[in-house]
């Protein structure tokens, strides 16, 4: 998605100038922002994730000031580009509304990583099974609901439809392979138990498509805002709504593959170390932190493929949005 470049500008002794008189920055400030999908701008967001309102405030106060042509001398492009990721860690695109904390993205890794330790402690029972696979699409349906499009009211019906729907759906998968696995003959102990590892992956992708598609589903019948290059409401699309459920679907089907596949591969491996056969009180430690390692590669990975404001030509959607602009393009919010 293309970067809509904006003049920066500050209040020199000589009135208004432009983004030269800032102090340098590798890349000028733009307060599009397609840049929360950036991988490395994660590390940043984690950061911003608890931060004080009085820091909030001030990054949102300093946005502000930029939108209008108002900023004090001196301020530097970093210094905005810090500004609107800490905005963006914290508040919803749409409404400018605080996302409750465990439910924002950028603390998807704290608040996520011990559920995935849960979900590939191995000798799994039914119970545990059970429980893992409730929590997780738990906190799956509140990170969905949390970040969905807001532009359009959302009832709490649809939010309890998604959520059942979720839990259903990983529950029955997870329980279902793993009778199989148990009843597979051919598997001698040690195979099963490590085939049982990788249970939770299938599991976890299939149920966050339904999680996503059922959380979300009222886009769809009602459609999502499209923007023009200068931020103005073109119209209502059920096309891009499509486009943005398909494209966050993906997201949550790679999410979850170096999360739930590495640690059991990595583990399979450590667990044969004389370190770990010695001290078999250290499995866990150590499965904590292979699991968080691989959850700081998957969640930028995943996010990065498509940016939370994405584009898309407006020949592809309804002629009535086509005709409502002059833009080739027009963007919309996908969502996290």
């Amino acid at each position: 998605m293309r970067r809509v470049s904006c003049g920066v500008f500050s209040t020199g002794a000589g009135g208004w100038s432009t983004t030269a008189d800032l102090l340098s920055s590798p890349t000028p400030f733009s307060r599009h922002p397609s840049t929360v999908a950036s991988g490395t701008s994660w590390i940043s967001s984690i950061l911003a994730h608890s931060l004080s309102l009085r820091r909030l405030r001030e990054a949102v106060q300093l946005l502000e000031d930029y939108k209008h042509g108002t900023l004090r001398p001196g301020v530097t492009n970093e210094q905005l580009w810090s500004a609107q990721k800490i905005k963006q860690a914290i508040l919803h695109p749409d409404t400018n509304e605080k996302i409750f904390m465990p439910f924002r993205m950028s603390g998807y890794i704290p608040f996520g990583t011990p559920i995935v330790v849960g979900l590939l402690l191995p000798n799994q029972t039914l119970a545990s099974t059970v429980f893992w696979q409730w929590l997780n699409q738990s906190h799956n349906a509140c990170v969905n609901y949390a970040n969905r499009n807001a532009t359009k009211p959302s009832p709490a019906s649809k939010f309890i439809q998604g959520y059942l729907g979720a839990v259903i759906s990983a529950v029955s998968i997870a329980v279902g392979l793993n009778v199989l696995v148990q009843k597979a003959n051919k598997f001698t102990p040690a195979t099963r138990l490590l085939v049982q590892r990788f249970v939770p992956f299938p599991a976890v992708a299939s149920a966050n498509i339904c999680n996503v598609v059922l959380m979300r589903y009222g886009e769809l019948e009602e459609g999502i805002d499209v923007l023009d290059g200068d931020g103005n409401l073109v119209g209502s699309s059920k096309i891009a709504a499509r486009h943005a459920l398909l494209e966050t679907a993906l997201t949550r089907v790679v999410l979850p593959m170096p999360i739930l596949v590495l640690p059991p591969i990595v583990m399979s491996m450590l667990e044969k170390t004389a370190l770990l056969q010695a001290r078999p009180r250290l499995l866990l430690p150590v499965q904590s932190l292979v699991c968080l390692a691989a959850f700081g590669l998957a969640l930028p990975l995943a996010i990065s493929l498509f940016p939370q404001m994405s584009e898309i030509e407006t020949s592809q959607l309804e002629p009535e949005i086509a005709r409502a602009t002059s833009s080739r393009t027009v963007v919309y919010n996908k969502g996290l």
